[in-house]
């Protein structure tokens, strides 16, 4: 699948643009503005996920989800000579964070900062230390806790890393935050798909881009409450196991370039799944396979186990170096869930069978 460029240039504003938990506003504003012209009506609930609808008034509902926010770090707390500690904002990785360039959201704007490490030269003779939450702390150049809050920062404020998006040897999307905002995007390209190719789907399709995911996929689990689907099909990001130092048969065999990953887990819905493989089959789609044990750590669960229970399944993509600034995803797999969610749609019916017999 080749992307069109006004598509790429979405991708890039979206993924640049700051979007941690519980501050998704401005990257959705972003997001809705590219689906507008694709959809019927947009919707925005009160912590700030966003659905497109394209048939609103449709009894029978179609989800297709991903979710928008990202890791960070909240200031925690203030030293009398100006240095910060944080605590995590979802799963930030604190081996990564020290020499990291930081934007700290204060109150009069970002002011950057730096998670500072002490010099090689003075490690030596000594264990070597290791990043803890404990000892991590970000230097803005301050003197004193009475400059830091000069600046507009206290206890509470949200800080995030400035990586930006590039494409790397014309075969990897690169980024921070691509989990799960390369979600937001694939799932905005099936709307126009269906819109820009002139196609009629028997059911009411409520394209949703869910906040809260990496603290507890609460915003999946309001929105479910609140859209009360007939079905939900998830889309997420996972390990790319073909790295070093990842243990196969601890986390699966998954590789980017081979195409979009299919879960096996008790919250995904036989008869949908079954239904995803066919459809990647039919349509000559490479796609893998995954189990997930108990969960799946996805919005796929808050879905499957809302209203009674929600016939759900995931398509996940696989990604390389989760949870840290250079996330990388193979940029024909992307192409490859847009299709496979956009040729599943296709093919579902309002009249489908949905029981276990």
């Amino acid at each position: 699948m080749k992307f069109e460029k006004k598509s790429l240039k979405f991708l890039e504003k979206y993924l640049n643009t700051s979007s941690p938990t519980g501050y998704e506003h401005k990257g959705q504003e972003i997001w809705m503005d590219y689906i507008r012209p694709y959809v019927d009506k947009i919707e925005v609930d009160h912590y700030g996920t966003c659905y497109g609808i394209v048939n609103p008034d449709a009894e029978f509902k179609v989800v297709i989800e991903a979710h928008a926010d990202e890791i960070s770090w909240y200031v925690n707390y203030i030293t009398d000579d100006g240095l910060i500690y944080v605590i995590r904002n979802g799963g930030s990785d604190q081996t990564i964070a020290p020499s990291k360039v930081v934007h700290i959201h204060g109150e009069k704007g970002i002011v950057k900062g730096v998670f500072g490490w002490p010099a090689i030269h003075t490690r030596t003779n000594q264990n070597e230390p290791t990043p803890k939450i404990e000892n991590i702390f970000i230097d803005c150049g301050a003197i004193s806790k009475k400059e830091v809050e000069e600046m507009g920062i206290y206890v509470g404020c949200m800080i995030t890393y400035p990586d930006e998006f590039f494409e790397m040897n014309d075969r990897y999307f690169v980024c921070r935050a691509l989990d799960n905002r390369i979600g937001g995007f694939m799932i905005a390209e099936v709307a126009r798909l269906l819109k820009e190719n002139k196609k009629t789907i028997p059911f009411g399709l409520y394209i949703t881009n869910s906040v809260q995911e990496e603290v507890g996929l609460y915003g999946a689990d309001m929105i479910a409450d609140t859209i009360k689907p007939n079905i939900a099909i998830v889309t997420d990001v996972t390990h790319d196991t073909s790295t070093p130092m990842i243990e196969k048969k601890k986390e699966g065999d998954q590789k980017c370039g081979d195409g979009p990953v299919v879960f096996f887990a008790p919250s995904i819905h036989h008869t949908i799944r079954e239904l995803i493989i066919d459809t990647a089959k039919s349509k000559k789609i490479p796609f893998q396979r995954a189990a997930a044990s108990r969960a799946t750590g996805t919005d796929t669960d808050a879905f499957a186990h809302s209203n009674g229970g929600v016939p759900s399944a995931l398509i996940s993509l696989p990604l390389r170096y989760m949870h840290t600034t250079v996330e990388m995803v193979s940029k024909e797999d992307v192409g490859n869930v847009i299709q496979l969610i956009y040729e599943t749609l296709l093919k579902i019916k309002p009249e489908m069978k949905l029981k276990y017999h």
